[in-house]
Formats: structure tokens, sequence, C-alpha cells
């Protein structure tokens, strides 16, 4: 419906301001300051990039509704992925948050959203331009194994800092004498990483046979 049309509209309008206002601040911050600014990118970024990555849980309820037609599995996948390294590495170790790592994952996020919440603005209205749809199916093939190189990275860090501080880890007290040690499940949590990377990166390739094959798309007009 039209309503529905319009409030997508406007949340891929938000994401987008808001992916621009950090892809173009930290693009200002590092021409101004050069390897310096990379130390501080969450401090300087990183309310928005937790803002942003929140409202992004409202994808999964747009595709549960029916609003949006994507597919479940591969979104919920992608999106969990960002809430666990930002929310649960990143966001818990102030030590983590000056790694370079920290800045190559917020670039690699920003410059895949710009194009897809670009994308589907236009695709609201019924604008697709060839150009746009190549990038949007294509750039996400070589920089998301990227990013999840760096989300890997990331967690790697982390991790001497989980065991020194045991962070999230809990030891229940008598009679149950057990204890979760969060370090081995964020190993685990790696293979389940990559596992997911293999099946999301399968999918990438067929929405791009899709919407690039597809015999219609010489026939949309910009």
């Amino acid at each position: 419906s039209f309503t529905m049309n319009m409030y997508l509209f406007v949340y891929d309008l938000m994401q987008f301001c808001g992916h621009s206002w950090i892809f173009t601040n930290m693009i200002i911050r590092f021409m101004t300051f050069g390897k310096d600014s990379l130390a501080d990118t969450f401090y300087s970024i990183g309310l928005v990039m937790r803002v942003c990555q929140l409202l992004s849980i409202l994808e999964i309820l747009h595709i549960l509704t029916g609003i949006d037609e994507s597919r479940l599995l591969p979104r919920f996948l992608q999106i969990t992925e960002r809430i666990i390294v930002l929310f649960v590495v990143i966001n818990s170790q102030e030590e983590v948050q000056g790694k370079y790592v920290v800045c190559i994952l917020f670039f690699l996020w920003n410059l895949l959203d710009l194009v897809r919440y670009t994308y589907n603005m236009l695709a609201r209205m019924g604008i697709y331009y060839l150009p746009l749809t190549w990038l949007n199916f294509s750039l996400c093939i070589p920089l998301y194994p990227l990013s999840v190189l760096a989300k890997a990275f990331a967690i790697c860090v982390s991790l001497p800092y989980f065991e020194s501080f045991g962070t999230y880890s809990i030891k229940l007290p008598f009679p149950f004498a057990f204890s979760i040690y969060f370090p081995y499940i964020l190993k685990t949590y790696l293979l389940v990483l990559f596992t997911g990377m293999c099946f999301i990166i399968q999918n990438l390739f067929s929405e791009r046979k899709v919407h690039l094959q597809s015999p219609n798309i010489k026939n949309k007009r910009s």
C-alpha cells in the first residue's frame, strides 16, 4: 500500500542520513587528522552507529510482517552479526574501541549501507538506475567477506580482554557448580560467523543473478 511504501521510504531515508553522516565524518576526520583519527573512531561516531544498527532490527520485522519481500534468514544473520560484534564485543571492551580494526569495520559497513539504502529509496519510488543497481548487487560480494574478516579479527583482538576481565563469564553457585566462560562462546561463534558467511555469499550471488540478468532490467528507465 502507499502508506507502507511511504513508511519504508522514510525508514530508508533515516538510515541513509545516519550512515551518510558517519561516512562523511570518517572521511573528513581522516583527511584532517590522518592516522590519528583512526584510534578514536568509535568515540566520535559510535553513538550514531549504534542507533543505526538498532534501527536495522526493524528490517527483520518488515520481512516477518510481509511489507518487505527480502529473504529472512540472510538478513537476520547479517543484522545479528553486526549487533553481536558492535554491542557485545566492541562496546563492552574499551580497549578494543581504539583499535584500527573498528575504523575498518565501520568503513565497510557504511559503504555497503550507503549504496543499499540509496538503491532502496529510489526503488520505493519506482526509479531504477542500472549503474546503481549493478553497484548494489555487486559491491557487497567482495566487501561482505572483508567485513566478516574484520569482525573475526575484532573478536580475536577482544579475547585477551574478555579473559582478563571476565566480562560476561558467569560462575553459578552451589549446587550447580557450572560456569560459562565467555571467550569459549566467542571462539565458537567464529565458526558460526564463517559458516553463515558461506550461506550469505551464496544468497548474494543468487540475488545478483535475479536482479541483473532479469529480462525486465533493460526496460527499467530512470
